[in-house]
């Protein structure tokens, strides 16, 4: 047993230098700045530039002239060595992110050098998030970072009670998008009030109007799972329109469909995130 355990800390104090080397913060760093959730630094470095977006896009190189837009969460950082420290080779830069990434169940989608720069891209896909790292390092204490956190923007701007209630009149149905759901559940999050609001405003101007309120979701999981969760989720919002805002139970017939009626290629994220919504159909 002994013996077992002495490989251990063996193996671990090898593999320390490519996992733990990364250095704390800095009091020469940028205002404002601060290393990503997911990784530190190299020992010894500072930040000199930093940005961060709610929503951005970026392009990775994913192979020889290729490269993937990923939109999300963005996060630009601009390392620079203090004085006196002995300067990392990029290529040892480029070895510590992504062993790290390696660490916690990430990838190397493709490294490659270029004018005696390297370069990775990175994949790390945890807790339901998709996170891509560039990584470029050269051999003069420098080295930049781009990240990604592959989500939705925001919904913010929802459609007001007069331009749904001409989709149902034009169409006789209208997708909402500005409800929102955590992942895999049926409780509506406040700050789908807005849409709701706005809901109700069209029901109230039209005092004959019934609707089937009608779930739909992706194809990603499980078939009944989908078609359960579409249904709770209608319901969801049935019970928010009748009991929070007064609206007639009558009115409203909660519906699940599912995966089975969508409006998007469910092959992208974007169209995906089409499929996930609340229609409106008129009875």
């Amino acid at each position: 047993m002994f013996k077992n355990i002495f490989r251990i800390l063996i193996l671990v104090l090898f593999l320390a230098p490519l996992h733990t080397v990364m250095g704390a913060s800095s009091p020469n760093d940028y205002a404002g700045s601060k290393d990503p959730a997911m990784f530190t630094r190299m020992p010894g470095f500072h930040i000199s530039s930093y940005e961060e977006l709610d929503f951005n896009k970026y392009d990775f190189q994913v192979g020889p002239g290729k490269t993937q837009k990923v939109e999300g969460r963005y996060c630009f950082i601009d390392y620079y060595a203090n004085d006196g420290i002995k300067i990392p080779s990029g290529l040892q830069v480029i070895r510590n992110y992504v062993n790290a990434a390696k660490a916690i169940g990430g990838k190397s989608v493709y490294e490659y050098e270029d004018g005696g720069t390297q370069y990775a891209t990175i994949k790390v896909v945890k807790n339901n998030a998709e996170v891509w790292v560039a990584v470029e390092g050269a051999n003069n204490g420098m080295y930049q970072i781009h990240i990604i956190e592959k989500q939705l923007m925001k919904q913010e701007v929802v459609a007001s009670a007069e331009s749904m209630a001409g989709n149902i009149n034009d169409t006789g149905k209208v997708a909402v998008y500005g409800i929102y759901f955590d992942t895999g559940k049926a409780d509506i999050k406040p700050e789908s009030d807005p849409a709701l609001a706005e809901i109700v405003k069209m029901l109230k101007s039209d005092s004959k109007l019934k609707l089937f309120v009608v779930g739909h979701t992706d194809n990603v999981g499980m078939f009944d799972n989908n078609i359960k969760l579409s249904k709770d989720r209608a319901a969801a919002v049935t019970k928010a329109l009748v009991g929070k805002y007064g609206i007639a139970a009558s009115r409203l017939t909660p519906f699940g469909a599912g995966p089975t009626a969508p409006i998007a290629s469910n092959k992208s994220e974007e169209g995906r995130a089409k499929n996930r919504r609340v229609e409106l159909v008129a009875q």
